[in-house]
């Protein structure tokens, strides 16, 4: 049995008095109540504005995203996980601004269901005109809606390839049963639900639930189904599709034969620049550390620019599931150019006092309470591009988060049937 009501009752609805949106809130509620989803089977997915407020109003799944930007994190997890019923909510600002994103996923055909609380200004921001406001208007933005025609968010989305279309306001009594049927449908639905925004648009537009139906009754009807755009939902041709496509290659498999130094988590930050071979080192020492049987992640920054500016990447090894990627508390820091310093000054400063910072002689390092060791890469004849692998040798001769047997796996399983292989393994044989 699916409970009364699906909202949180330690944040109920915040919205100016006689804002549409709320109409909407409870709607949903009784749409799902309707459907007898529970909880577990529902992700409620938004973005910025007063529509992105749902996410926190409903006892389900949520993701709040960036403005516009909803419908690809919807995508996937819809591709992810089909068994979840998904619905987006969106304002007509995040439809303008992801325009793209919302003809993407008509031409999909997803099974996810787009409501559009469709109050045709950007009301959390001071009411400037959005892809909705009709071009007669008085918004903050001036006289910049006069110059565009408004857009018909169904005439949009029917031409794009959406399957379920209709428009309604917030005002109808079958509100619940339109979200219900668009929620029913076998693909990719849109809701374009109108209503006022009483914070700002009706300021300075005098704006009703009767005009609102006026309006509506001179455009076009969208009633749901659009006929010419009825086809398989796109998760499941996808997959049937896919069972007929040639398999990929399986992802390499690696074995963990050797035993790490400690079972410790370690945490890695490689800081240099361009043309230092940062992320080739940092996926070494990711491999290395599944040789040992240990999880790992990397993360790397660079700029846009080829061959300058700085490159950075930090590496998790841990014995336990990596969930979150980010490095809070570096056990590990190797410094060998000013960009990648400069780039991550403050990590210097994270390292506890048994962590380990290396860097090149010369240079100078941000104070830190880390032992700091000074490697002499010129008097060992090493090359800049050999710099980041020659710093994992060192830490590897001394049985620092890796050992010499474990750099040699990964260089032997990333350089196999490469000719940098025999030099990356005189690399790491430099320290000994």
């Amino acid at each position: 049995m699916s409970k009364e009501s699906f909202l949180n009752t330690d944040r109920p609805p915040v919205f100016c008095p006689g804002c549409s949106h709320e109409r909407v809130v409870y709607a949903l509620d009784k749409a799902f109540q309707r459907l007898k989803f529970e909880p577990h089977q529902i992700v409620l997915v938004s973005d910025i504005g007063c529509s992105g407020l749902f996410d926190t109003f409903f006892n389900t799944h949520a993701v709040h995203g960036l403005h516009g930007r909803a419908l690809t994190y919807a995508t996937g997890i819809k591709m992810a996980r089909p068994d979840l019923h998904v619905v987006v909510t969106m304002g007509d600002g995040g439809l303008g601004i992801g325009g793209a994103h919302v003809i993407s996923a008509c031409k999909r055909n997803l099974d996810i269901t787009l409501l559009v609380l469709n109050n045709f200004n950007y009301g959390m921001t001071g009411g400037q005109c959005s892809a909705t406001t009709p071009s007669s208007a008085v918004v903050s933005s001036g006289f910049l809606n006069r110059l565009e025609k408004p857009l018909d968010v169904c005439l949009l989305v029917k031409s794009a390839g959406a399957g379920w279309v209709a428009r309604t306001s917030v005002y109808e009594k079958d509100l619940v049963s339109r979200i219900e049927e668009a929620i029913n449908f076998d693909g990719f639905s849109v809701l374009d639900i109108w209503g006022i925004c009483t914070g700002r648009f009706v300021k300075r537009n005098k704006t009703t639930p009767g005009k609102i139906k006026d309006e509506m009754k001179a455009l076009p009807p969208c009633e749901g189904i659009v006929p010419e755009n009825q086809r398989l939902e796109y998760s499941k041709h996808y997959r049937k599709l896919a069972v007929r496509s040639s398999r990929s290659p399986e992802p390499l498999c690696i074995e963990a034969c050797h035993r790490p130094p400690d079972y410790r988590r370690q945490e890695v930050i490689i800081l240099g620049s361009a043309g230092q071979r940062i992320l080739t080192a940092g996926e070494l020492l990711c491999i290395a550390g599944a040789t040992a049987g240990m999880h790992a992640s990397q993360k790397s920054d660079y700029p846009i620019t080829i061959m300058r500016g700085h490159s950075v990447t930090e590496v998790i090894l841990s014995p336990e599931a990596i969930d979150f990627t980010g490095i809070e508390n570096p056990t590990i820091v190797v410094a060998i150019a000013e960009e990648g310093i400069r780039r991550r000054s403050s990590v210097f400063s994270k390292v506890s006092e048994d962590g380990v910072v290396l860097v090149r002689k010369g240079l100078h390092i941000p104070k830190t309470r880390a032992s700091v060791i000074e490697l002499d890469f010129k008097q060992r004849n090493i090359k800049p591009q050999d710099w980041a692998l020659a710093s994992l040798a060192w830490l590897a001769s001394k049985n620092i988060a890796l050992s010499i047997p474990m750099l040699k796996s990964a260089i032997e399983i990333r350089f196999r049937g490469s000719p940098a292989l025999e030099q990356a393994i005189k690399i790491a044989e430099i320290w000994s």
